[in-house]
């Protein structure tokens, strides 16, 4: 009798345990995070003020350099990263970048990462901070788009 009322007791508590877990499906794919960044490098202030014509010319490379990957717009989808699965952010929202700084941005352009190839060396420098001018503007002018 006391086995199968721990039987009795096992199963309620196993078919309890299943209506309580959260049944929400959790994000696919979310962001991977940053890859570890020299301090000094989260502190480089950029060098390149943010004109008209920084962020043009940062449009341009990004659309030759990333593009492919993250998308003509920035939304991370990419012909490339589609292929690849890899989760990009989504850069037409301001969060994505929140409290990430220039030149963390910069050094991940330049470094790589994840199945990112840095452009160190295809590059000049001042062409990855034009890169992260225009990355910086691009939920401006999706704000506007709308």
């Amino acid at each position: 009798m006391s086995r199968i009322l721990s039987v009795v007791l096992l199963v309620a508590l196993s078919a309890f345990g299943a209506l309580a877990q959260d049944t929400t499906k959790p994000a696919q794919n979310p962001p991977a995070p940053l890859p570890k960044i020299p301090d000094e490098a989260k502190k480089q202030p950029n060098p390149v003020k943010s004109t008209p014509d920084s962020i043009a010319e940062g449009k341009k490379e990004y659309g030759t350099e990333c593009a492919m990957c993250h998308g003509d717009t920035g939304d991370g989808k990419g012909d490339l990263a589609s292929d690849m699965k890899a989760p990009l952010p989504d850069l037409r929202d301001p969060a994505s970048l929140k409290g990430v700084t220039d030149g963390e941005i910069y050094y991940v352009i330049k470094k790589g990462k994840g199945e990112m190839p840095g452009e160190e060396g295809r590059l000049k420098d001042n062409d990855i901070w034009n890169i992260v001018n225009y990355v910086r503007s691009i939920p401006k002018k999706e704000a506007v788009a709308k």
